[in-house]
């Protein structure tokens, strides 16, 4: 009965022990990582998503890789541009392990890794442009430096899938200097706008005189031409008769004496009692 006994508890010890055996080389991986596993120190393979069997005590998990995207924020960093201009600038990568042995294995800590390599070519590719030219072209930046680092990730088995610059900015005393620009710019331009409008004034008022002096100037031509033509009626008439002559003037005698008597200083009008005999005699005196 002892020695039943005996036997009984070794058995139930040995598959205790098995149990435990198993239990310990069963490995159940999540998805979306990816855990490398190790026999004695070196690498001996990857455990994909799902259920995996290891030999416990000989092989144990070395690394548990995540392989969904990952977002890494691109600390703030000071550069400066070729004209020497300082300007601060950010930005963010996503990246996605591809190959988790090389992810682990190629560099101490791929996010930090990926970090500094965006920082620094992020600070060579701005070194190299003109301050407005790195204000302005964030896209260009965008591709420069994802082609510069998408060969040194792919190395740490890491895919760049995209880098955006979140800010660029100028510093402090650089904005206050491009704010005095743009100040002085527009004020520049509301001078040159003031001189073309005083310059466009000048040229109306100018066209205009023209116009008006061609237009009294062909006024005087008329009046000419019609007094010309009213001599010459004149003196045709005259030729034959004294009376038109007797006519015209004493159609002004009278026109004159009209706008005297018109005067506010004009107080008494004295006409002559034979105003044909004055007209004539005008007439007589002038001839």
């Amino acid at each position: 009965m002892l020695e039943t006994n005996s036997v009984l508890i070794v058995s139930l010890s040995l598959l205790l022990l098995a149990v435990v055996l198993v239990a310990s080389g069963v490995r159940i991986v999540p998805q979306g990582e990816e855990w490398v596993t190790e026999r004695f120190g070196r690498f001996l393979r990857v455990l994909h998503p799902g259920i995996s069997f290891i030999i416990p005590f000989f092989d144990r998990v070395g690394y548990k890789v995540v392989t969904k995207d990952i977002v890494l924020d691109i600390e703030r960093q000071e550069v400066i541009t070729r004209d020497n201009a300082v300007i601060s600038t950010s930005a963010v990568a996503f990246t996605k392990v591809t190959d988790s042995p090389a992810a682990v294995y190629g560099v101490v800590s791929y996010p930090q890794a990926v970090c500094n390599l965006v920082q620094t070519s992020l600070r060579a590719i701005i070194g190299e442009m003109e301050l407005d030219d790195a204000l302005s072209s964030r896209e260009s930046i965008k591709i420069k430096l994802k082609a510069m680092i998408s060969d040194d990730m792919a190395d740490w088995g890491i895919t760049l899938k995209t880098v955006e610059i979140q800010d660029i900015q100028p510093s402090t005393s650089m904005q206050e200097a491009m704010e005095q620009q743009a100040a002085a710019e527009r004020e520049r331009k509301a001078m040159i706008i003031r001189a073309e409008g005083a310059k466009q004034a000048s040229i109306l008022e100018a066209e205009g005189r023209f116009e008006s002096a061609k237009r009294d100037a062909d006024a005087e031509v008329a009046l000419a031409d019609a007094s010309k033509k009213a001599i010459s009626l004149v003196s045709d008439i005259a030729s034959t008769s004294d009376m038109a002559l007797y006519y015209l003037l004493g159609q002004r005698y009278i026109d004159s004496i009209r706008k005297l008597s018109d005067s506010e200083n004009s107080k008494f009008v004295m006409l002559p009692a034979d105003l044909k005999d004055a007209v004539k005699g005008i007439f007589t005196t002038k001839g």
